[in-house]
């Protein structure tokens, strides 16, 4: 099944430069890994906040489960005909994440309910402005089109059966919301990637935090889709390839769609509304809220001189005044617009250096001798 797009558009970047030997999709995933903004996803939430146990997954493992996870169907629909890019799955599996605030999804429910009506944090698109504008101190990191498209598009969050890619070409800066879909095969098989990435990862961890045992796994999805993290990833994998092999859309077979959307309801009932889960998102929300109201009100004050920072009565604004200075380029190019700078320095956080700037808002600065 061919691409309604040419392989150069997918391959068009913002400033033009060949890579004979690592190929342009090998060099966004070297790119993409060795940014600062994938780096930080080792310490942020996937959906159990903070956690101090090594076998937990965090975000980074996440993005790598949906890199795989992407590239392995890519492999199975090639061995049936297709002419599928493996490198460029797996580097949008990389970046699709980069955009996420700390505390997983509390964190853009906090920051949507502190912007008001100027504009919506939704991670899909904020991984978009990540790549392509925040990271490398504001100069992005020049990806592919056709990554950046599967990027800002991967909503896996939203299931569906079946998808198609969009007929035409997207026009990224403008997209504002999930109401858009890959222009690629490769994004849309990102797309649900992610969603078989999440599904069992969860019920692993869930486990571990004893919210559930594996007898509480309805009886129907053990049997048909497996309890383990491995064998619900191998089935739905397996499913999706089988079922797409032969059509012009990418999805599962019916029987397999409809054991899906059990296991989402029974992850929902016991994990993501889980009570400890929801009393965690609340003390996340209300972390990251103070934060930006602390940060609006020094940025009010001291606007763009970075001098007055480094006498802030707290760590939090003289790294934010560091921040400023750093990004000073991008941020006089898009007016100095105060919610959007605010917005963009807390979403980059870690989940640690959030707990630590809130720390440094509310407890005295040491007097030193």
């Amino acid at each position: 099944m061919e691409n309604p797009l040419s392989k150069e558009e997918y391959r068009k970047r913002v400033n033009e430069k060949e890579y004979p030997i690592r190929g342009d999709y090998f060099r966004d995933q070297t790119a993409i890994i060795h940014s600062m903004p994938y780096r930080r996803l080792k310490h942020k939430t996937q959906v159990f906040f903070s956690p101090e146990n090594d076998h937990v997954c965090t975000r980074i493992e996440h993005v790598m489960h949906v890199a795989t996870i992407g590239a392995t169907i890519c492999k199975g629909l090639n061995n049936f005909g297709w002419d599928l890019n493996v490198e460029m799955a797996f580097a949008i599996g990389l970046g699709h994440d980069l955009g996420h605030a700390p505390f997983g999804h509390a964190g853009e429910t906090a920051l949507n309910r502190k912007l008001n009506a100027d504009f919506k944090f939704v991670h899909e698109v904020n991984s978009y402005r990540v790549v392509q504008y925040l990271a490398n101190k504001g100069e992005g990191l020049n990806l592919t089109y056709g990554v950046k498209d599967g990027i800002i598009n991967h909503n896996g969050e939203k299931f569906a059966q079946y998808l198609k890619p969009s007929e035409s070409k997207n026009d990224l800066d403008k997209i504002k919301t999930r109401d858009y879909f890959a222009s690629s095969y490769e994004g849309i098989i990102v797309r649900f990637a992610d969603s078989i990435a999440y599904l069992g990862r969860d019920i692993e961890d869930a486990v571990l935090a004893k919210y559930i045992t594996l007898s509480d796994i309805p009886e129907t999805i053990r049997d048909y889709i497996g309890k383990s993290n491995g064998d619900i990833i191998n089935s739905l994998t397996i499913d999706l390839i089988n079922n797409s092999k032969e059509s012009d859309k990418i999805g599962f077979s019916d029987e397999m769609f409809e054991k899906l959307n059990i296991l989402k309801q029974f992850n929902y009932r016991n994990i993501y509304l889980h009570p400890d889960i929801l009393k965690y998102r609340k003390k996340g929300e209300k972390i990251l809220e103070e934060l930006f109201d602390y940060l609006i009100d020094i940025y009010d004050n001291n606007g763009q001189n970075y001098s007055k920072y480094t006498s802030s009565d707290s760590d939090l604004g003289v790294s934010f005044g560091r921040y400023l200075e750093k990004m000073k380029t991008l941020y006089d190019k898009e007016n100095n617009i105060p919610r959007q700078i605010v917005c963009d320095y807390i979403a980059g956080m870690t989940d640690n250096f959030a707990l630590e700037a809130f720390k440094s808002i509310k407890l005295p600065k040491a007097i030193k001798f």
